[in-house]
């Protein structure tokens, strides 16, 4: 039955890696759509979620941003079916404004490891594509459950000679290793941890268990940190990568400053782009002692 599942899912995938682009945002656009307007889970996860973090926002604004949020969510969902079928180079075509491109290269040139921090925000697949066609970094990601796909997901990332790293602990140890021999890497600020894994610490408005795995890389300075996003431009016809240095607050040796930090800058960005974040993500499944469950 997984062997099926998983061949039917990567057949989906390779017939949106046939539409031309427009078509692949306006199929996107129409799922999600179909997302807002009919009872699912995700819709029920992204709205409260969006409740709890934009707690000043009134009925209908909040109906507003979950509708432009899942249409979001569903573009997310095509645009990275192109992506994980396509040869990389198309998906880079699609990207039209660079920003602090000089950011990485500086960082790259600085003798240290580098350690890109991204979230999930705009489409993190295109900017993998992006981020490897300028270093041969190691891709940190959580495996998907279907065998078939994570075999083409990790065919599809490695396709500019970098390599990726599951989030196992020989996946945690091998980006350790990378970033400790001068390399870069790639990491997702925003999955959330187990508890002895991270900080409980300010986000939108609510506390939000945050990982500590990039603070101990770059803590003290050991290495250097970028955070990267690739965001939709509101034409639909691509992308703009931005590249931002860390603040000097998360080289702290106090990790839990280090991770607050890091997660000021992360919400910044969520605030400027509110309906390309995923919402439809249980962000926040760990509540601090004494608060009740969201989900």
């Amino acid at each position: 039955m997984e062997k099926f599942k998983g061949a039917l899912v990567v057949g989906f995938l390779r017939l949106f890696a046939l539409l031309p682009w427009r078509a692949v945002q306006a199929v996107g656009a129409a799922i999600g759509w179909l997302m807002w307007k009919l009872p699912n889970g995700s819709r029920q996860v992204a709205s409260i979620n969006l409740a709890k973090c934009f707690p000043e926002l009134d009925a209908g604004a909040h109906d507003r941003l979950l509708r432009r949020t899942l249409m979001d969510t569903g573009r997310t969902i095509t645009e990275s079916a192109c992506a994980w079928i396509w040869p990389a180079q198309k998906s880079i075509d699609l990207i039209r404004e660079v920003e602090g491109l000089d950011v990485l290269h500086a960082a790259l040139t600085s003798g240290k490891g580098v350690v890109g921090i991204t979230s999930h925000l705009g489409n993190w697949e295109v900017l993998n594509h992006y981020y490897c066609s300028q270093c041969k970094p190691v891709i940190f990601y959580r495996p998907p459950k279907l065998k078939a796909v994570d075999e083409l997901l990790q065919k599809q990332r490695v396709q500019l000679g970098n390599r990726v790293a599951p989030s196992t602990k020989e996946g945690i140890l091998s980006v350790i290793k990378e970033v400790r021999k001068g390399g870069a890497v790639g990491i997702p600020a925003d999955p959330e941890p187990s508890l002895s894994a991270g900080f409980f610490v300010p986000f939108c408005a609510v506390q939000a268990l945050t990982s500590k795995f990039v603070a101990g890389m770059l803590g003290g300075g050991k290495a250097t940190g970028v955070f990267i996003h690739a965001l939709r431009l509101d034409d639909g016809s691509g992308f703009k990568v931005i590249f931002e240095a860390v603040p000097e607050a998360m080289y702290s040796p106090d990790a839990q400053t280090s991770v607050a930090a890091m997660s000021q800058v992360v919400e910044r960005y969520v605030r400027t782009y509110p309906s390309q974040y995923m919402w439809t993500m249980k962000r926040f499944k760990k509540r601090p002692e004494g608060e009740t469950r969201w989900y």
